[in-house]
């Protein structure tokens, strides 16, 4: 292994121990680490432990709970929605997506509707619970401001990112994770982190004039993906996530990037049994056959191969599992600092 490379399991080792040492027990500490490490696994370094100082920030600042206290707000067999009170997204999503796999294998199929919870990370990390279970997964939910409704110049609407997993036979399971912005607000931060410019169509810096900085970027307007299409994607998650269960929604809900107000984000998650429309046998031969069919077309100009959704994800977390994650300095800085407001410098992994 490199030596500027981390092993995750220290790393995660040393995010549970953070977590723990401000109240969460043990379980829901290792779980919100968990997400975080393994997103740098897969490459999303912008949803890693980068954010480990910002999670710890709202646990501190009370705005969200360390210990989570979910309530049944209403239970219809198949659809049933939770109450959150303010906890951990990452925990409050894990609990309510097993729900609805579990209400899935019940009814054929299951929904869950979480309201009062919390950003949470990366949203395939939870969809990619249903996969071992014979399962299909939705997962949507809706986040603070980052872009304008299309035609306007004043953000309201978030990212509202939207997760689909499957699973895919021999190969392993496909997987879509995206935000409706051309780039989650995530990567913005890595890249202000990391003090490197960004690419230009990214967003709009304060006076609606495109920008390569980070930093005007954030003060500014994060653009849609495939422009109207994507603003209309987005409202359409925060109805799902926010308006359906109860939940914030539009300019109420706020981020994970600062500690003075509650989320008041919303999820809301599928989980359909595929035994109950098919052989899972029959559905894995047919997904293999479909991701051969894709990968299996010529080639464009500058591609050497066809991917399918998750399959890059797939082969980051082998690389860095086996080579470690190699963290920007700013996150190291950031982790070490945490290490001593805790006092768990022997934690950690660097």
């Amino acid at each position: 292994m490199d030596t500027d490379r981390l092993q995750a399991n220290s790393l995660r080792d040393f995010a549970t121990a953070v977590y723990a040492s401000i109240g969460m027990p043990e379980a829901d500490a290792w779980l919100a680490a968990d997400t975080l490490v393994q997103a740098d696994l897969w490459g999303h370094q912008s949803h890693g432990v980068m954010r480990l100082s910002w999670y710890v920030a709202r646990i501190k600042s009370g705005v969200c709970g360390a210990v989570a206290r979910p309530e049944f707000v209403s239970d219809f067999g198949a659809l049933a929605v939770i109450d959150g009170g303010d906890a951990m997204g990452q925990v409050l999503t894990a609990l309510s997506m097993k729900e609805a796999i579990r209400r899935a294998k019940l009814h054929g199929i299951g929904a869950v509707g979480l309201r009062n919870s919390n950003h949470f990370g990366t949203a395939m990390y939870f969809t990619l619970m249903a996969p071992p279970e014979g399962c299909i997964a939705f997962l949507s939910t809706n986040a603070s401001p980052a872009m304008a409704p299309w035609g306007g110049r004043v953000k309201t609407v978030g990212t509202n990112p939207w997760s689909w997993a499957a699973p895919a036979g021999k190969y392993s399971p496909m997987a879509l994770d995206i935000a409706n912005t051309g780039v989650a607000r995530g990567k913005v931060y890595l890249a202000k982190q990391k003090g490197q410019a960004i690419p230009e169509g990214w967003a709009i810096n304060a006076q609606g004039f495109p920008t390569t900085d980070p930093i005007e970027a954030i003060d500014g307007i994060i653009l849609p993906m495939a422009q109207h299409k994507g603003y209309a994607i987005a409202v359409m998650m925060d109805m799902l996530s926010g308006v359906a269960t109860g939940s914030a929604f539009g300019s109420r809900v706020r981020g994970p990037y600062q500690s003075k107000y509650r989320s008041g984000a919303g999820q809301f998650m599928i989980a359909i049994n595929i035994e109950a429309m098919q052989p899972l046998i029959d559905f894995n031969a047919r997904m293999e056959q479909m991701i051969s069919e894709l990968k299996s077309v010529p080639l464009a100009h500058g591609f050497d191969e066809v991917v399918y959704p998750g399959e890059l994800e797939a082969r980051n977390h082998e690389t860095n599992t086996k080579l470690g994650i190699k963290l920007p300095e700013d996150t190291m800085a950031d982790l070490l600092k945490l290490a001593r407001e805790t006092g768990l410098q022997d934690k950690l992994p660097f």
